[in-house]
């Protein structure tokens, strides 16, 4: 834990937060700024930035909490939908890794801007496929 980092502090109890579930590894608190009404974000309680850091354990822990929330908020909102994003690098605006779940409804206003099928990058997917390839495996 970084006791200068935000999110190290909401996931430890350290500030004050709307915590929904929380385990061993993992804290799950609403979103101050939510997209949606039940709008979650699930933060380990270890100092972790970039998805890539993250231990096998603590992405267990993460993605069964992802399935609880989604229960959840089924349960509670009977949404349209769920939605599940993690940002990271530059986008990361919290510098602690986490994974926002939210209830999506038709006509909510979010979305995710498609990429014109004729761009640069889906005329070169075999290509990017390959150099994936390479460096995963």
């Amino acid at each position: 834990m970084s006791s200068a980092c935000l999110g190290c502090q909401l996931a430890n109890g350290e500030v004050q937060a709307h915590v929904v579930y929380e385990n061993e590894w993992i804290t799950c608190l609403l979103d101050i700024a939510p997209i949606n009404e039940g709008h979650v974000l699930i933060m380990p309680k270890r100092h972790i930035v970039e998805v890539e850091e993250i231990d096998e354990e603590t992405m267990r822990a993460v993605l069964s909490a992802a399935a609880q929330i989604s229960r959840g908020l089924k349960a509670c909102f009977a949404p349209d939908g769920i939605s599940m994003m993690q940002n990271g690098g530059m986008f990361n605006d919290l510098g602690h890794y986490h994974l926002h779940v939210f209830p999506r409804n038709q006509g909510d206003g979010f979305g995710w801007v498609e990429a014109n099928a004729g761009n640069a990058a889906a005329k070169r997917l075999a290509e990017t496929r390959l150099k994936l390839i390479n460096r995963i495996n």
